[in-house]
């Protein structure tokens, strides 16, 4: 597969919410860190971003350190576990005008899973950021990562994509010292 190109790049963070996390989980803390270092990433860059919710009147409300990086960025409640079967959802993607769809989210082995296969269904590329997508268990985030990639999704890690996105030397001192200042560089990458 072809690098990972920003400026054909939509970065869907998917229900990144507190009632998908059982109790105090520092496996769910260290991936919401890598999201939010994704996410300062993506805002550093350009690249647009759209945010949605599954029942957030149950599961809370997007974290909010990646609403902060994302300002903007449109948040949509979804009625279902894959994207795709939300037409203002994959027209908010395809407003964007980009064809590579990059997820992260919650969970990885029944939203980001159903919302990735939808979304490879619908023509896009679609890549999913393993290190900065959480479910409960190894067990499932395993399985869910595998089938996604039986399923012709590519699967990335964190550092990887970003430095994808950001292809050089310079670029990747100027961006990465802007997201330090921010404060949202994670131990765990």
């Amino acid at each position: 597969m072809p690098l990972i190109e920003r400026d054909d790049s939509v970065l869907v963070v998917v229900d990144t919410q507190p009632g998908f996390v059982a109790g105090e989980d520092p496996e769910a803390a260290a991936t919401v860190e890598r999201a939010v270092w994704l996410a300062a990433i993506a805002q550093q860059l350009g690249i647009p971003a759209v945010i949605t919710e599954e029942a957030p009147e149950r599961e809370g409300p997007t974290e909010p350190r990646l609403l902060a990086q994302l300002p903007g960025a449109p948040v949509f409640a979804k009625p279902s576990f894959g994207l795709a079967a939300c037409p203002e959802i994959v027209g908010a993607i395809r407003t964007s005008s980009r064809g590579t769809t990059v997820l992260m989210g919650f969970e990885t082995d029944v939203c980001v899973l159903q919302s990735a296969i939808g979304l490879r269904d619908a023509g896009f590329r679609v890549a999913v950021v393993a290190d900065a997508s959480y479910t409960q268990t190894a067990r499932q985030q395993e399985a869910g990562l595998r089938r996604m990639e039986q399923a012709g999704v590519e699967i990335v890690h964190a550092k990887g994509v970003a430095f994808e996105w950001l292809r050089t030397v310079e670029l990747s001192i100027e961006t990465t010292r802007a997201v330090r200042a921010l404060g949202v560089w994670p131990d765990s990458l």
